[in-house]
Formats: structure tokens, sequence, C-alpha cells
């Protein structure tokens, strides 16, 4: 297992997959740091999704290397952190990892159905529902060999899904929920 002293999390999956919504209620339930790794994308990405453009490999790139030095920065100020971010790729996640010994990340798994539906009702976010069919062409589940991944079935109540999010974070940081 690795050192429990200071450890980040980060909430992946494809848009629309409740990272936002669960980092809330975590960093309020836990009172823990959390970043929102779409306040790291660079203008031009915001721009090309807003224009209904998926980004590619050459357009995440610097956006992950932004949020592997905040998960760094983030585990020298804080005991427990939280960082959304989609890591659609084993590369991506890598990226991430690199350096930063103190990642696990928590994988929010649910069918295209489920999410389409929820990205329907969303409003004001730059990620707009037809883009969703290139995340799931993008995303790679996570490998066996990714031991520092843990994964949440979002097919249940919200209220489920915080739940066993919580306790992973509770378990691997050996606190009481």
């Amino acid at each position: 297992m690795k050192n429990n002293n200071k450890q980040v999390f980060v909430l992946m999956g494809v848009s629309g997959s409740g990272k936002s919504t669960i980092a809330r209620q975590l960093a309020y339930d836990l009172d823990i740091a959390y970043l929102d790794g779409d306040f790291l994308h660079p203008k031009a990405n915001i721009l090309k999704m807003g224009s209904c453009i998926p980004l590619n490999d050459e357009d995440r790139m610097p956006w992950l290397k932004l949020i592997n030095q905040a998960a760094f920065a983030m585990s020298n100020v804080s005991p427990i952190s939280l960082i959304i971010c989609s890591a659609l790729t084993q590369n991506y996640r890598n990226v991430i990892r690199d350096g930063n010994d103190n990642i696990y990340f928590i994988y929010l798994k649910g069918g295209f159905e489920t999410i389409q539906e929820r990205l329907n009702k969303r409003q004001g976010h730059y990620q707009k529902t037809n883009m969703l069919q290139s995340q799931f062409n993008t995303l790679e589940e996570p490998s066996i060999d990714e031991k520092d991944i843990f994964v949440v079935d979002i097919e249940q109540p919200l209220a489920k899904v915080i739940a066993d999010t919580k306790s992973i974070i509770c378990h691997v940081c050996q606190i009481s929920e």
C-alpha cells in the first residue's frame, strides 16, 4: 500500500458521470480540498469544446501536465485531495501519475444512455451532449495492471455513489466515515 500521509484521488470518467457533483459533496463531508480539472484547460481547449469539436491527444497533453502538477502541489498542502479529471486513457492516467506516487483514481463508470440523459439535463457546461460519443470512443477501461484504480458504478442512486466513493477514500486513508 502507498504512503497514507497525503493522498490525491482523481475522480475520473466521461463527461456527465457525476465527477463534479460527487467531488463537491465529498469535499464538504470529509472537509478536503478539491480542484475541478476543467479550470486548468487552456483557452484554446475551452473554445474548441465550446464549438463542439472534441479534443485530441495534442490538445489534452498540456492540460494533463497541469493536472499532474496540481496533484503534486495539492499533496504537499492537504492530507487528502480530490481532482476532477476525465483521465480517459491509460496514457493520460500515466501522465498524471508521473512523479506522484500518492495518486489513486476512482472511475465513475456508467453506460452511454444514463450519461447522455444526464448531459441532456445539464446547462452551462461547454461539454455538449453530441460530444459524448467521442469520449466513449476515447475511453480505455482501466486495466488489471492499474492497481491504483477503484471502480464505482454510477447506475445506482447518487447517494449510494457518494457513499461508495467516500468509503474508498476513508479505507485508503484509514479514516473513519
